[in-house]
């Protein structure tokens, strides 16, 4: 079995981490430059930047700062939001990056996915998904123009792509929209429960699960983690954990983390 993986995720406003539940109520949460030099030298495996704003206010990557988290860090590093064509990420892998997340750019235009990936490798382009239970979901209009016809949600679906920090509904199906991503070239998916993130109740297993059974790449799973059972929970089902609140916060360390998961019999890198 391949070593698991540990990721922190730095989310970005205003030239700093934020932390929030479901996306709202955000309160800061540190430097990020301060912040991503911590976790790699606490022995993180890779790192994620993400300017949560940058899509919703229509503006690219913070890349000044990208720059300078990348001068901090000697583990993968990967950074999204507000990319939207290969020029944008050319901009940012020439800033420090080693690979790009992209989410909103790709539900408007699904061939962005392959034009990064054929001129970058699939191994730089990370799909971003985020996702909602559709049980969950109010009953506002969906926007045509955001639904690809072969992913579009049936009576079956349980959890829909959700963008604009989940306060967008696409009418797409998680469990599709991933198995597409693939086939376009994505060489892994970022999957986010937007009904849990933030809130440290656990990462939605079930909807990880049927992600990463659907796809032959790896996945990450975000949104929900609280304790050290959660993180194993999700490592059982998926590839890698991606956190936040747990550690801005210093309730665990990435030590600590590691070290129950070999507990656990779940093997990871030191």
């Amino acid at each position: 079995m391949l070593a698991k993986r540990i990721i922190p995720c730095l989310d970005i406003k205003n030239g700093r981490v934020v932390k929030g539940v479901n996306f709202v109520d955000i309160i800061d949460a540190g430097d990020p430059v301060e912040l991503a030099k911590n976790y790699d030298e606490q022995g993180a495996d890779e790192l994620v930047f993400l300017d949560i704003t940058a899509s919703s206010e229509k503006r690219n990557t913070v890349v000044d700062l990208v720059r300078r988290v990348a001068e901090q860090v000697f583990i993968p590093f990967t950074v999204g939001g507000g990319i939207r064509t290969v020029a944008d990420v050319r901009e940012v892998l020439a800033a420090g990056a080693d690979k790009v997340s992209v989410n909103t750019a790709a539900v408007n235009n699904p061939n962005l996915i392959t034009q990064i990936s054929q001129k970058f490798g699939a191994q730089c382009m990370v799909m971003a998904i985020d996702a909602r239970r559709r049980n969950n979901l109010q009953k506002p209009e969906i926007k045509p123009d955001l639904i690809n016809m072969d992913c579009e949600c049936d009576t079956d679906s349980q959890f829909e792509v959700v963008i604009h920090g989940g306060r967008t509904r696409t009418g797409i199906d998680a469990i599709k929209w991933a198995k597409k991503v693939e086939q376009l070239g994505s060489g892994e998916i970022l999957l986010t429960s937007m009904d849990g993130d933030g809130t440290q109740k656990g990462y939605d297993l079930e909807m990880t699960k049927a992600v990463a059974d659907a796809v032959n790449i790896p996945v990450i799973a975000s949104g929900g983690a609280g304790t050290l059972e959660h993180i194993a929970e999700a490592l059982e089902v998926c590839d890698a954990a991606l956190l936040a609140s747990l550690l801005h916060y210093r309730k665990l360390t990435i030590p600590q983390i590691k070290t129950f998961l070999e507990e656990k019999n779940i093997p990871v890198r030191q």
